[in-house]
């Protein structure tokens, strides 16, 4: 077992929930990003101002999303280059073989196949050969074997989802906007975890309502401590900014999460407001306005897994509009603050416990 350990370590192996469920998964969100997601943005863009140029380019960085999850997910495991490289073809095959859940897919296969491929890098004489074969082979066999699977039980668990909210919108609208916030600003990727869901409509639209009282909620109500540097950098970026002072006190972290119970219904039950472009766009709230150009693209070309659910292209009136504006910005920018200083009054939030190092 010591030499296995010793084995382990050499090759920088680290068998962890860190290294799996948050670096892995946080690079695979990074890498869907700059892939299927900036691709649906500027084909979008392309088709609606009738430049055929930025459709071509939105098509092609959509087409390599599995390659670019796959080669995110060995770059956060420390992958050497070789074993980098292959899994190109790794993240293609489990992207297309995964269907629905080929982002869960790439994940699980690649984490895999890139461990195996560091395990047997250098280790022979003919190194050019044996650790991409090995790489390549281990993952194109594990995505015929399971990727199949893994896409039919996402499929499913995203469609139960779906429905669940088109049939309870007042308690799923709460219990999505809740729990997809939590995870945005916990150190773990809510992009990938609505990616791999396939979070949209109602459901994606009460997962973007969570994230944005998470974003927007921090930002203002930290405004006197943070300033102008706060406000963009958790409200643009990421309320992840906020982990330590939730570490030293949790109790920091009521306002936006109560705020994220009332607007995931007010999303759901009033304005009906529904996030059908690309499913990681769901769990991106305001960083980079991901959030709400994701529902702008979903009123006009909804994305191939809002299509499977039902949605189809509509003209957004100014109902529509309202509901985005205030979901997304007014009410967690107003909502936040006042139960911040309700909790101050009371003792649970003194002065500085939002303040940024």
């Amino acid at each position: 077992m010591e030499k296995f350990r010793a084995f382990l370590k050499r090759k920088n192996i680290v068998i962890s929930g860190k290294r799996y469920g948050i670096d892995a998964l946080g690079a695979m969100a990074q890498g869907l990003f700059c892939s299927l997601l900036i691709g649906t943005i500027l084909r979008t863009l392309g088709s609606q101002l009738g430049l055929p140029m930025f459709v071509d380019i939105g098509a092609y960085a959509m087409a390599v999303s599995g390659p670019a999850m796959a080669v995110a997910i060995g770059y956060a495991l420390q992958a050497p280059p070789m074993v980098l490289f292959s899994l190109t073809a790794v993240g293609w095959a489990a992207n297309a073989e995964g269907g629905a859940g080929g982002p869960l897919a790439v994940l699980l296969i690649a984490i895999i196949a890139a461990e195996v491929g560091k395990a047997v890098s250098k280790e022979t004489k003919i190194d050019l050969l044996v650790t991409p074969a090995v790489t390549i082979i281990t993952g194109v066999a594990l995505a015929k074997l399971i990727a199949p699977p893994i896409g039919t039980a996402a499929s499913a668990f995203g469609i139960i989802i779906d429905r669940a909210t088109k049939l309870q919108p007042f308690w799923m609208g709460i219990a999505v906007s809740v729990l997809v916030g939590i995870a945005l600003t916990l150190p773990i990727s809510s992009a990938a975890i609505c990616s791999v869901l396939q979070l949209t409509g109602l459901a994606g639209g009460a997962a973007v309502a969570g994230c944005c009282a998470q974003m927007v909620g921090f930002a203002v109500m930290s405004f006197r401590e943070n300033r102008w540097g706060g406000l963009v950098s958790q409200g643009l970026g990421t309320s992840m900014l906020q982990m330590p002072n939730i570490i030293r006190n949790p109790k920091v972290w009521i306002p936006p999460i109560v705020t994220s119970a009332i607007t995931g219904p007010i999303a759901t039950c009033l304005f009906r407001l529904e996030m059908n472009g690309t499913p990681i766009n769901s769990g991106m709230g305001t960083c980079g306005l991901c959030g709400q150009i994701g529902i702008w693209t979903g009123w006009l070309e909804p994305s191939a897994e809002a299509v499977a659910k039902g949605a189809v292209a509509i003209t957004p009136s100014g109902f529509d509009w309202l509901g985005m504006i205030l979901i997304c910005f007014v009410i967690p920018a107003v909502l936040c603050p006042l139960l911040n200083r309700i909790c101050g009054r009371i003792g649970w939030v003194k002065p500085g416990d939002l303040k940024l190092n």
